[in-house]
């Protein structure tokens, strides 16, 4: 079957939302997938991801990459089976992302993983949301999570020590975005820059607003205005009409403009989201545990892990996350490689705690033999978790500061 997509050149997508008929009853029930095949909405969250990365999603043709072609025949014969119009091509699947929410009978992704209201494409960025992000990364296939994972891997070899390593991985965490005149400044890191720059890339046309380059002045990670709209000279705030790639700093942030965007490079994606997003909840953390001198070591392979110099066993392990969906988090720790024996407690931002259903949610979707081992905290309420009943019957507090390599570490962060 040869489906012809229409071209998406300009402003906004105008494909219609094909709703059935009233005499057209939507089956309750999706076709299932072949033995070993992925959900429909992981590959259409997987290649919604791919194509952002090689193209704009405001604008793609065929031939279409293997991915997204896949996901297209699925979505054709699974809209076929429910009795509704199925898209005409790449564009119009990325138009239902951007218009549909997750809930759709379309996509069928579980109100039990990610909520009902969570779209796969923001419809002023035209951009993966982190909801796509995180489940493009769920499960052993899951292709973000496994990127970055497989590039911190390699800089890690290539550091060939745990300090080196860790210099670079908070060079990493605190520039999502590089630009030129950074590298003429006192405290550029000259040597880190020379082992992490081809972990960055020119900035693509599909981050750029008129040809300039935005930045959100809370999170430094790269910002949009909707379609058609153009910075002007003067400050710039987010709002209703702007996208952050965090999704979560508050309306009125104000906006940083660079003009010459050709003259800065950024992160990849993968480490964006997973490494440079968890890292102000990993540093508040740690800044917590420095106060009263209780000593960690970094866990292998640079996701924002960290293990208590416990002197009883098991060991307590810290993990830091900045993830929107509670299920989604819960799967990713019930992964059989994602937690250490012993205690773990699961440390996320203070806004995502207050959450009326994210604390519920996450223990809820957890394995009931895990709901004793994993606490879900915040920065601010790390050391009251670690010292509950049960926490203490488990490990002993330790009372002596970390090694050098994270003390080196920890005062470069703060320079």
């Amino acid at each position: 079957m040869v489906l012809v997509g229409a071209h998406l050149r300009g402003s906004r997508v105008k494909a219609d939302d094909r709703t059935p008929r009233a005499d057209r009853v939507p089956s309750p029930v999706p076709s299932p997938e072949a033995p070993g095949q992925l959900p429909l909405f992981l590959e259409v969250a997987q290649a919604v991801a791919e194509l952002s990365e090689h193209k704009s999603l405001r604008s793609f043709s065929l031939p279409y990459p293997p991915r997204a072609q896949r996901a297209l025949d699925r979505m054709v014969l699974h809209c076929l089976a429910l009795g509704q119009a199925p898209p005409r091509g790449v564009p119009e699947l990325l138009a239902w992302c951007a218009r549909r929410t997750v809930s759709d009978p379309v996509f069928g992704v579980p109100d039990t993983l990610v909520a009902p209201d969570a779209r796969l494409v923001d419809p002023v960025g035209r951009m993966p949301t982190r909801t796509c992000l995180e489940l493009a990364s769920h499960g052993p296939d899951g292709v973000v999570e496994q990127r970055a994972r497989n590039l911190l891997g390699v800089l890690e070899a290539r550091c060939g020590s745990a300090e080196r390593f860790l210099r670079c991985r908070s060079f990493l965490a605190r520039h999502p975005v590089v630009h030129q005149h950074h590298r003429f400044q006192r405290e550029w890191d000259k040597t880190g820059w020379t082992r992490v720059k081809n972990l960055y890339r020119p900035v693509p046309e599909s981050m750029l607003s008129a040809g300039l380059l935005l930045r959100c002045s809370n999170c430094g990670l790269p910002a949009l205005l909707r379609d058609g709209m153009e910075p002007w000279a003067g400050p710039l705030f987010s709002g209703s009409e702007t996208w952050c790639e965090s999704e979560e700093c508050p309306h009125g942030t104000p906006l940083t403009l660079t003009r010459d965007p050709s003259h800065a490079l950024v992160l990849d994606r993968s480490l964006r989201s997973l490494l440079a997003l968890p890292y102000a909840v990993e540093q508040a953390a740690l800044d917590e545990l420095d106060h009263v001198a209780i000593a960690y070591e970094p866990l292998p392979g640079g996701i924002s892990a960290y293990r208590l110099r416990d002197v009883a066993s098991p060991a307590r392990t810290l993990y830091f996350y900045d993830r929107l969906q509670p299920a989604l988090l819960a799967a990713r720790c019930a992964a059989p490689e994602a937690l250490s024996a012993g205690p773990a407690f699961v440390v996320i931002p203070e806004r995502l705690a207050h959450r009326a259903d994210y604390r519920a949610t996450f223990t809820a979707a957890l394995p009931e033999e895990l709901r004793e081992r994993v606490t879900l905290t915040t920065p601010q309420g790390l050391l009251q978790a670690l010292r509950s009943p049960l926490a203490r019957s488990q490990a002993t507090m330790p009372g002596h500061r970390p090694p050098s390599t994270a003390d080196h570490d920890r005062r470069d962060d703060h320079a």
